[in-house]
């Protein structure tokens, strides 16, 4: 697959990029969901500056992202521990 040149709309401003043409959409939805975010920002707080708002869009972004690698990090630490003991557990019946 090639690269496609695509212009992205946030806010008010359109953004030209350069994308694989299979992240196409994936890029496109990402821009979808920044302006639906924009707009529930928007009614929430009721500013009208593009700046704050994306501001608070990107903020809450990486609130998630962070939760996201914390609960991952749990959830590879458990798989390690269950793994552990299955291999203690097999070792054993082997013996």
């Amino acid at each position: 697959m090639g690269e496609l040149s695509i212009k992205i709309k946030i806010g008010d401003r359109e953004y030209p990029m350069k994308v694989e043409a299979g992240e196409e959409e994936r890029i496109r939805k990402a821009a979808r969901k920044v302006n639906e975010q924009l707009q529930e920002y928007y009614k929430l707080y009721g500013t009208t500056d593009k700046q704050d708002l994306l501001a608070i869009v990107a903020f809450d972004v990486f609130v998630e992202k962070i939760e996201q690698e914390l609960a991952f990090t749990g959830m590879k630490e458990g798989i390690t521990e269950r793994l552990v003991a299955l291999n203690k557990l097999i070792a054993h019946s082997l013996a």
